[in-house]
């Protein structure tokens, strides 16, 4: 059995452990150790990373009695090595873990719901709640998160005996009989949790829930606490920084000027829209008579405009009626006809000009990527 000293001291970086076995498992080793200070993965957490003696651990995972630090190399065992942990990214975790079971605690105090799902990333956590709340509800739960960090409160990790466990009105895990571990934030939340935890809720520092949407009959919010929080902050200022700078307005504002320049923008495509059909009407009007195909290259034209240039100039074709936009080895096309079948026709054409597209017997659409000369030598 593996003793867990992360479960008496969660801001223990350093410790010294004898190993008590080492597997070679091909891509990894799995070292045992006779006490640990790395957090395995459980409770929505991932395990902790760090070195054995010189050997760098990637992952730690409960197995039994016994904690795995999956490591790079191999331990001697029987030998005492000193190990250290990935701190840094430990008490990131820590501060959003804790700022989570505020979270929860709050949800369940006013509202009665319950965390149905919890996840810890590097870049974001995950709260699922059993039932929809609102984004009034949200802020709501938001505040008063950040007014329970500013308390600086001490968080009490026990064990309590089967008696006093009996007498605890504590949230989620109900079912644990044996070794049971609460975490308490007084005033807040009492809940069963076996990860490691700051010691007092001013270490969170900001609690920022990032957004949140339907899940599951209920809600998933996505937070983030303290330094990763910190984080996310600079990033999104920077973003808003140069979106103010481009844009020439206040940071304030820039909803307002992007809403702006995105109706200035669809009013532009639709004036250029109209532009390229009135190009295509004055090439299908400049279009001579034939019996035979009529072939025109219009680089400029969307999908839309090549359909409007063949059905205007379609009545001047006796043949086939082909539209072409774009450039050597690239293009899109539009083909009709009243004489061919063009269903029956546009596997030969696909096969000849590198393409594929599909429609009607008497128009398809596609792409080929043939060469303008070798489309010239097709349909001419």
């Amino acid at each position: 059995m593996t003793e867990k000293l992360y479960y008496t001291d969660s801001f223990l970086s350093e410790f010294e452990a004898t190993v008590l076995d080492c597997i070679n498992c091909g891509d990894r080793f799995e070292i045992i150790l006779d006490k640990t200070a790395f957090f395995p993965e459980g409770g929505g957490q991932s395990g902790d990373s760090g070195f054995i003696g010189d050997i760098a651990v990637f992952d730690t995972h409960e197995k039994g009695e016994k904690i795995c630090h999956y490591a790079t190399g191999a331990a001697q065992v029987g030998e005492t090595v000193k190990c250290r942990i990935n701190f840094d990214k430990r008490f990131r975790r820590m501060q959003c873990h804790s700022g989570e079971h505020i979270v929860s605690g709050i949800i369940h105090k006013l509202f009665g719901f319950d965390n149905v799902g919890f996840h810890l990333g590097d870049t974001d956590v995950t709260i699922d709640i059993s039932n929809p709340l609102s984004e009034e509800d949200i802020r709501k739960v938001e505040k008063l998160a950040n007014e329970a960090v500013a308390k600086d409160f001490e968080i009490k990790c026990f064990f309590p005996t089967g008696d006093e466990a009996a007498a605890i009105p504590y949230r989620a895990k109900l079912d644990i009989t044996e070794n049971l571990r609460l975490v308490e934030f007084p005033e807040y939340d009492i809940c069963a949790c076996c990860a490691p935890h700051v010691k007092r809720s001013g270490q969170i520092g900001v609690i920022k829930l990032l957004d949140f949407s339907n899940y599951k009959g209920g809600v998933r919010i996505h937070m983030l606490c303290g330094e990763m929080a910190l984080e996310d902050y600079q990033s999104k200022y920077s973003e808003v920084l140069r979106i103010s700078n481009t844009l020439s307005a206040k940071q304030t504002e820039v909803a307002e000027a992007v809403d702006r320049l995105k109706a200035e923008n669809e009013k532009l495509k639709h004036e250029i829209s109209v532009l390229k059909r009135e190009v295509a009407e004055e090439m299908a009007a400049a279009a001579k008579e034939t019996d035979k195909n009529l072939l025109f290259f219009a680089p400029s034209l969307d999908a839309n405009s090549l359909r409007a240039l063949v059905n205007a100039a379609l009545p001047k074709c006796g043949g086939i009626c082909a539209a072409f936009s774009g450039h050597d080895g690239s293009y899109n096309f539009c083909i009709g006809s009243k004489s061919v079948n063009l269903k029956e026709k546009a596997k030969e054409i696909g096969e000849v000009l590198h393409g594929r597209g599909g429609g009607s017997p008497e128009m398809i659409c596609g792409s080929v990527c043939a060469t303008k000369d070798e489309i010239k030598t097709y349909f001419e």
